[in-house]
């Protein structure tokens, strides 16, 4: 079974602060989109350098998410892509997909 999305660790370190909760999600909810889309934006462009920048910052938010598969997945993904490695594209792709789905359920 795949992984999915969770709040576990955002409820863990917030203490039960629901308006913390809320910033971090909003947070979330921002910057995720626009880092996907300029994702995709680099792969189609051949830019693998500046998609593994892209995926770096992606990756601390699938660990936010409790996706630990995704996460590391998404540490070898940026190493491949700097030395000019795609092979994991499609794997990746799916995790973006299923933490896109979990944000819009969350809106």
């Amino acid at each position: 079974m795949a992984e999915k999305p969770n709040l576990d660790y955002i409820k863990e370190i917030s203490g039960g602060n629901e308006d913390f909760e809320k910033k971090f999600l909003t947070i979330i909810q921002t910057e995720f989109p626009k880092e996907k889309s300029d994702y995709i934006g680099c792969l189609e462009d051949d830019n693998l350098e500046e998609s593994a920048k892209i995926v770096h910052k992606i990756k601390h938010k699938l660990g936010i998410l409790g996706l630990t598969g995704g996460y590391k997945l998404a540490v070898k993904y940026e190493e491949d892509l700097k030395y000019g490695d795609t092979k994991l594209r499609e794997e990746f792709q799916e995790i973006l997909q299923s933490v896109e789905e979990f944000i819009l359920k969350m809106a």
